[in-house]
């Protein structure tokens, strides 16, 4: 299988401005050896009547993974997509092959 390395927005806060929002510094964390692929027509339908949102890719991340990944930026193939919901993950020792968590996201910006 082909994986791609996937860059996914890890943000800080660094303050907040004159109205009080908070201000954020944005670091990208390379992810290798991620697996892209089609949602299934399951995943569409749910996530559509549970947020109202459409899914473009399901993104598998390798197990060990320790980053946050609900409600973030990810870029893949040069795009920016943002998570939807949180991640699907299970016990790592009963998933075989490399990946344990799977991540749905959407077209972003």
């Amino acid at each position: 299988m082909k994986t791609v390395t996937v860059q996914l927005v890890e943000k800080t806060q660094i303050g907040t401005d004159a109205f009080g929002a908070p201000i954020y510094d944005e670091q990208l964390a390379q992810i290798d050896g991620c697996l892209v692929g089609q949602p299934s027509s399951d995943d569409i339908v749910n996530v559509q009547e549970m947020y109202g949102k459409h899914i473009a890719y399901v993104i598998g991340v390798p197990k060990g993974d320790s980053h946050n990944w609900t409600d973030t930026d990810v870029i893949v193939f040069g795009e920016r997509f943002h998570t939807i919901g949180y991640p699907e993950t299970g016990i790592q020792a009963n998933i075989p092959l490399k990946w344990g968590k799977n991540v749905k996201v959407e077209r972003y910006g």
